[in-house]
């Protein structure tokens, strides 16, 4: 059967005459913040300290947006007889947002924990160049970076924590026995 001329018009119609009768959802996102979900993809922070200037962060960027400056330096021997040795030391990290695509390779590869995602998505500029962000403000937007979700309760406790907690365990027993005066051996007074 031959389809009626103009049915796909009035469908059409219908589905508009529809959606004008419901009421609107809009969010009016300056008076009202999104609710957003808390591991969302925002800006990237940058922890320092755990930062060792690998260069894995700009080597595997897609968008060569990450920038990294370092020198060595010589920390002397932690024991006596030992010998000096070299680390590398950040003098500039910066991310330019303007190039980022978000894709988070940088902080998937960072062996270190140093980058992290902040749920924190104002930080527009009026001027391109100021989506440059260097690692001062990069610092700032860790503070906004939500705590990892808690552990699987039925998960097995990681080794590290169970190396741990056996030490502790072992020490407080050790401290807590009470310990016997030994008999002098022969020999002695």
């Amino acid at each position: 059967m031959a389809p009626i001329p103009g049915s796909g018009l009035a469908k059409g119609l219908a589905v508009t005459l529809r959606t004008m009768t419901r009421k609107s959802v809009t969010a009016q996102y300056p008076d009202t913040q999104p609710d957003l979900p808390p591991r969302t993809r925002g800006v990237i922070g940058l922890f320092e300290e755990n930062c060792t200037v690998c260069m894995l962060c700009a080597r595997e960027c897609p968008d060569w947006c990450i920038y990294i400056d370092s020198h060595k330096e010589t920390v002397p021997a932690a024991t006596p007889g030992g010998r000096e040795r070299s680390r590398n030391v950040l003098d500039r990290f910066a991310i330019d947002f303007a190039l980022c695509m978000y894709c988070g390779i940088c902080i998937e590869v960072c062996p270190f924990d140093a980058l992290f995602w902040s749920p924190e998505f104002e930080y527009a500029e009026t001027d391109i160049r100021d989506l440059t962000h260097e690692r001062d403000k990069l610092r700032e937007w860790m503070w906004t970076v939500p705590a990892p979700p808690a552990l699987d309760p039925g998960a097995e406790e990681p080794k590290e924590i169970a190396a741990a907690r056996k030490t502790a365990e072992k020490l407080a027993a050790a401290q807590s026995e009470p310990k016997e005066p030994t008999e002098p051996q022969e020999g002695e007074s």
